[in-house]
């Protein structure tokens, strides 16, 4: 104790001088209007720029939630257009069953894991049976089709990417010209294994009207998708009189390199629809 006394002690000029400082710009901001505003203006600008900074932390720690609560907002709402559009079928004259127009559900999930500069690649997702998820559903994104899963254990699932060369997808063309005819172009979306960003749509009649810039959306005859989920766009379109189809390349609306939430596509129909195809009884 007698050795932090004569600490003060040696420090006793120093603590003066601090305290004579203090007492000065009290009487300053006291006895003059502009340095009295002055600390004002100062003190408050100190204190702004702490709460801004304490704001942006809070909302930096709470960016986890934030996106949780938005994927599932996403989720209810593509669950609704799905429904808008299932309900009012476009086609005249053609009433859809009820049971059919809302026959698919959704399951938000994490990409805990991805490939996608590899000859086949995959997804993790962090959705099991236990969350409902099961072999063979569609996995979509907020931006479009995504792939199918392959397996699914209680807490996890492994999805095929539609950048894997065992995953093809039912696709339609979409233009204003084929709208004009009442006309149909459909073909399958595969990957080519080179280019993550593009993929290739095979089996379109050559002589349907498509160009660049057409959107390629999920078909209407695919099991396991919603119709009209975006695929991509038309990047390019050949083809030669002496082939039966266009040779197109598709650049792909979802981004695989940046994938953090997806919606898993539950088809509570598939089974019945499987059935019917498969029944061994017609000949």
């Amino acid at each position: 104790m007698s050795q932090l006394f004569g600490i003060l002690y040696k420090s006793r000029h120093f603590f003066l001088f601090l305290a004579l400082q203090i007492v000065c710009f009290y009487l300053m901001s006291k006895n003059n209007v502009y340095w009295d505003v002055s600390f004002f203006n100062t003190t408050n600008t100190v204190v702004a720029r702490s709460l801004e900074v304490s704001q942006k932390a809070n909302e930096f720690v709470s960016l986890g939630k934030v996106n949780d609560q938005l994927a599932a907002e996403n989720m209810a709402l593509r669950k609704q257009l799905t429904d808008i559009q299932e309900a009012n079928f476009p086609i005249p004259g053609y009433k859809q069953d009820s049971a059919k127009a809302y026959r698919f559900e959704y399951t938000v999930a994490k990409v805990v894991g991805s490939t996608h500069n590899l000859t086949d690649n995959f997804i993790t997702i962090d959705k099991g049976t236990d969350d409902g998820v099961k072999a063979g559903m569609g996995v979509i994104s907020p931006n479009g089709v995504v792939g199918q899963v392959a397996y699914a254990n209680k807490h996890y699932s492994r999805v095929y990417s539609v950048l894997h060369s065992r995953q093809m997808v039912s696709a339609e063309v979409l233009n204003k010209k084929l709208r004009e005819e009442n006309n149909v172009a459909l073909g399958i979306a595969k990957w080519g294994g080179v280019n993550p960003r593009y993929i290739q749509l095979t089996n379109v009649d050559r002589f349907k009207p498509v160009a660049k810039g057409d959107s390629v959306v999920t078909s209407l005859q695919n099991p396991i998708f919603p119709p009209h989920i975006m695929i991509g766009k038309i990047s390019d379109v050949s083809n030669t009189t002496s082939e039966a189809f266009h040779t197109i390349n598709v650049r792909l609306s979802t981004d695989f390199s940046g994938l953090v939430y997806v919606y898993v596509v539950k088809n509570k129909l598939i089974e019945s629809q499987q059935e019917a195809e498969n029944n061994s009884s017609i000949k």
